[in-house]
């Protein structure tokens, strides 16, 4: 078999790169069995985004991104709270809620709403664009409507929902000490145990169904706050609407393939990362989470009315905010060209939803060119059998020139030293890997929780965690049990404690650190841990369960070579290189390798546009932190 040779490189300096032609990927495509594409206000506009900016920003979308697949335009959250002197991410008092106590759009920011419809008019209008209309939602019950103690909307009366002969409220039915770890003043879990706790989340989404929302972005449910409980609630309400509402799952903080997996048929997209942000530590953190959930043969899997997609998160590319801000967007990307096209790209090979985080109304054409490149996109859409593939090597060509670092079936490259350091996280307590911790006696009256699982093969003491007395009052002893306890670790005589979940979004740079679960010691509920009989340690307040990984303590999580591969629709192969080093390298890949994971492809390679001609094997020099993308096409 003989093999034609296309090139994408990403890298404006090499003249020879061109793509294969392609038609419009709108027409006729039905795009409910595809990645997810659109544009989200988070990472441009914060929660400040007005009616005014966000209608405008569809606008710009519908002209010239809809044609490319992006159909989706999400309002992100706190849109209920007024934009006055006082308020920001977690104050408590400024949303605006209805007497049932549902949020509804802050009327100085959403003047539209001010009829009580809502989002309908915004809908309407996105509709009349061609476009579909989503928001973000929290989890369960806002604190304010808690505190105010409203009552609850029975959906089938119209009037206060009443059950064994009273009317329930608020108070009945919310979780306080299950807030949302990252915004403890802003929302809580309801109990959807009882008729009332349902009753209330059917209220809030027959009304979101009303005005006409298209996307529904649920946030504080998954990862270190999974309430599984609840997702599966509003999954079957969606499920049940005459018309599909794509729904998505926010944040990605330790989500594993295995937490994942419980999600089937549930969801159509979930994030299986931290909030990614515009620096290059962000964007190398998502290789090794990619390779897992395509390892796993969840790319797509089984969602709700359709597929399901692991995310990313959004491209934070073009005019931005910052995290946590309270304006809207003020300054360029911080990634290099380079790092913005590594971004695409692996997001792309990964069939990651793409969802545009930059301002669209500054958008400029590198921009533009870069999130609607047709061959991306192409890939995004119709590749398959996507994996990492790990039989590359890699050759700086600066001072250590002479040096050529060699992979095996190990992804990143390593140093020499051989030395382990452990880093303490949370699962679901249905991974396999979850169940090592055991109790050990420190004397008559002390006990330690210690981790045991690799620490014989490898020679060393145990990962231990010392018993701390519960700081709660004694009539919170009652609801948690005797048994569970806080643990904490002692570095120079400064204790700190085990929590289960964060108490913000983290970003992916924050989990480099050696011991990302661990906080001061306080009085609340997400401190509280119990050692199950099979071994887990399971927090009483998120329900996750605490284990510990191995990591090499030198490993350099942002450099060396990676590649992935993926098969097109027309029977082309897309071999992708990415050098995470901080110098120019020469990345290599043997033919005779990429058979070993595209079993009955016997290829070879011959010269064409400008391409050297190579025996058997594929080469390019990338440079620092770079991409290229090569298109095979056989015939």
């Amino acid at each position: 078999m003989k093999t034609t040779l296309s090139l994408f490189c990403c890298s404006l300096s090499l003249l020879f790169c061109f793509y294969l032609p392609r038609g419009s990927l709108s027409a006729g495509v039905d795009r409910c069995k595809l990645p997810p594409r659109g544009w989200n206000s988070y990472d441009s506009f914060c929660w400040t985004i007005s009616e005014d900016d966000f209608l405008k920003s569809a606008k710009v979308v519908a002209k010239y991104l809809k044609s490319h697949g992006y159909e989706y335009v999400v309002l992100d959250y706190l849109w209920y709270r007024r934009l006055v002197p006082g308020a920001y991410t977690d104050s408590l008092g400024f949303d605006v809620i209805d007497q049932w106590g549902r949020m509804v759009p802050a009327p100085d920011r959403w003047p539209s709403a001010k009829s009580g419809s809502g989002f309908a008019e915004v809908a309407k209008e996105v509709h009349s664009l061609g476009l579909k209309f989503g928001i973000h939602v929290m989890r369960g019950l806002s604190r304010q409507a808690f505190d105010a103690n409203t009552p609850i909307l029975d959906i089938n009366t119209g009037r206060a929902y009443e059950e064994s002969g009273r009317e329930w409220r608020a108070q009945d039915i919310g979780i306080k000490e299950r807030s949302c770890a990252w915004m403890p003043h802003g929302f809580m879990s309801v109990n959807t145990s009882l008729p009332a706790g349902r009753a209330f989340l059917s209220s809030l989404y027959h009304q979101y169904a009303e005005w006409g929302v298209d996307f529904i972005k649920h946030d504080c449910v998954f990862g270190d706050d999974f309430n599984l409980e609840e997702i599966t609630y509003v999954s079957g309400l969606l499920k049940k609407f005459d018309r599909p509402i794509l729904y998505s799952l926010s944040p990605g903080t330790s989500v594993t393939p295995t937490m994942a997996k419980e999600l089937k048929g549930l969801a159509n997209m979930y994030r299986v990362t931290g909030d990614d942000w515009d620096s290059w530590g962000d964007v190398a953190s998502h290789f090794d989470v990619a390779r897992d959930f395509a390892k796993a043969e969840m790319v797509p899997g089984e969602g709700l009315l359709g597929s399901s997609w692991p995310d990313l998160d959004m491209l934070p590319l073009g005019w931005l905010t910052d995290a946590g801000a309270n304006q809207g967007p003020h300054r360029q990307c911080n990634l290099t060209l380079d790092e913005q096209r590594t971004q695409m790209t692996l997001w792309s090979m990964a069939r990651s939803p793409l969802m545009f985080g930059g301002d669209v109304r500054q958008i400029d054409e590198t921009t533009y060119k870069l999130i609607t490149n047709p061959t991306l996109l192409e890939i995004n859409d119709y590749s398959s059998n996507n994996m990492e593939f790990p039989y590359v090597t890699g050759k700086i060509l600066g001072p250590a020139r002479n040096h050529l670092m060699r992979r095996s079936k190990i992804s990143m490259l390593k140093r020499v030293n051989n030395h382990h350091t452990r880093v303490v996280g949370v699962t679901s307590c249905k991974d396999p890997n979850a169940n090592g911790w055991s109790v050990e006696s420190l004397g008559q009256y002390h006990e330690q929780i210690c981790w045991r699982k690799e620490d014989e093969q490898l020679n060393r003491e145990p990962l231990c965690l010392y018993k701390r007395k519960p700081l709660l009052a004694s009539s919170e002893h009652v609801l948690y049990g005797q048994d569970n306890r806080r643990l904490f670790t002692s570095d120079n005589g400064v204790k700190s404690c085990l929590d289960a979940s964060p108490r913000h979004k983290l970003t992916s740079s924050e989990w480099k650190k050696k011991q990302p679960s661990f906080s001061t010691c306080r009085g609340d509920a997400n401190q509280m841990w119990k050692l199950s009989s099979n071994a887990t340690l399971r927090s009483s307040y998120s329900g996750l369960c605490a284990r510990v990984k191995q990591v090499k303590a030198n490993d350099v999580r942002t450099s060396g070579v990676r590649s992935w591969i993926a098969t097109g629709r027309q029977g082309e192969i897309y071999v992708a290189f990415f050098n995470l080093n901080v110098e120019k390298t020469l990345i290599s890949a043997k033919l005779s390798d990429m058979a070993k994971v595209l079993p009955g492809r016997n290829l070879e390679v011959w010269s064409g546009q400008r391409y050297e001609a190579v025996a058997d094997s594929l080469e390019m020099v990338v440079d620092k932190h770079g991409c290229a993308l090569f298109t095979l096409n056989c015939s």
